[in-house]
């Protein structure tokens, strides 16, 4: 994230003006098509793993995860592991290996070059991790009326930075012509992640392996990450789950539920960028 004095990005000292809209609390029925079952994508995510993969816990996953991508010093190194040398007999030199394995001609799911450099800093930096001691409201100025999604998330900037607000976006996109899907901890990218490149369009915001849920419906590739906010509860009764750590409230983020839960609200974005975009809302509650 850049600096608190950055041009781009404006501090904020005061709360929302008193004429402000309050976020709406209201249930929101699902738009179609709704996010699949999380049953259904356990199963599928299931038939691609094996026994022993699937006895591994959230957290050691996470672990092995982070040293496998340390244990790159760079991103072309990381695709090299993936470069054989009758790629490069074929191909005739190491960059154009490189690109078949980035493009997914080997068959195999990888790291875009931002996944892996988001990573990478989230490895490097662990839980212990700093928040800043002065927030940025990176949307502030900024005239989204055309983008939906971008429009509803500076709405929303500034009480998930000031930790009033939760929120949750489940994607759907197209990415590299392969439709993904993610349930992503707003706040958690707002700290590791500078939005202005967002808010100004510079950059997408996408699906990444290391949100809260990723799920890759060609490949049925699933992963589940805890955030500093949520703690993700996939194999209960109820479906998929996420459970935020301050108030120990649940978020079911199932679209056929009457409602996410207490002190949540869901809200349909209609917007002609992504396949599908839903964002649930957690008032947050400090415990007594």
């Amino acid at each position: 994230m850049r600096s608190p004095g950055h041009t781009r990005c404006v501090r904020s000292f005061a709360a929302p003006p008193a004429t402000s809209s309050p976020l709406p609390l209201l249930f929101s029925s699902p738009a179609s098509p709704s996010p699949p079952p999380p049953r259904a994508l356990a199963l599928a995510a299931g038939a691609a793993r094996s026994d022993a993969a699937m006895s591994l816990t959230a957290q050691a996953e996470r672990d092995l995860f982070d040293r496998n991508v340390l244990d790159f010093a760079s991103y072309e190194e990381y695709l090299d592991q993936q470069v054989t040398a009758e790629d490069l007999f074929y191909l005739g030199n190491q960059e154009a290996a490189r690109q078949i394995v980035e493009l997914g001609y080997k068959g195999k799911d990888f790291l875009s070059r931002e996944e892996f450099e988001a990573a990478r800093l989230l490895a490097l930096e662990g839980p212990s991790r700093r928040e800043e001691t002065v927030d940025v409201i990176c949307s502030a100025g900024k005239k989204l009326d055309d983008a939906p999604l971008l429009n509803a998330l500076a709405k929303r900037e500034e009480l998930v930075r000031n930790g009033k607000l939760s929120t949750i976006i489940f994607l759907r996109d197209m990415v590299r012509g392969q439709e993904v899907s993610a349930y992503i901890d707003y706040g958690h990218r707002l700290k590791t992640e500078d939005f202005t490149e967002y808010f100004t369009k510079r950059k997408r915001l996408t699906p990444r392996r290391t949100d809260l849920s990723y799920y890759n419906w060609k490949t049925h590739t699933l992963f589940y990450n805890n955030s500093f906010t949520f703690q993700v509860l996939a194999a209960n009764e109820m479906g998929l789950l996420m459970k935020h750590k301050r108030d120990r409230k649940t978020i079911n983020v199932d679209p056929r539920a009457p409602t996410p839960g207490d002190n949540s609200n869901r809200t349909v974005i209609q917007t002609p960028e992504y396949v599908q975009v839903t964002i649930y809302d957690h008032v947050t509650r400090r415990k007594n």
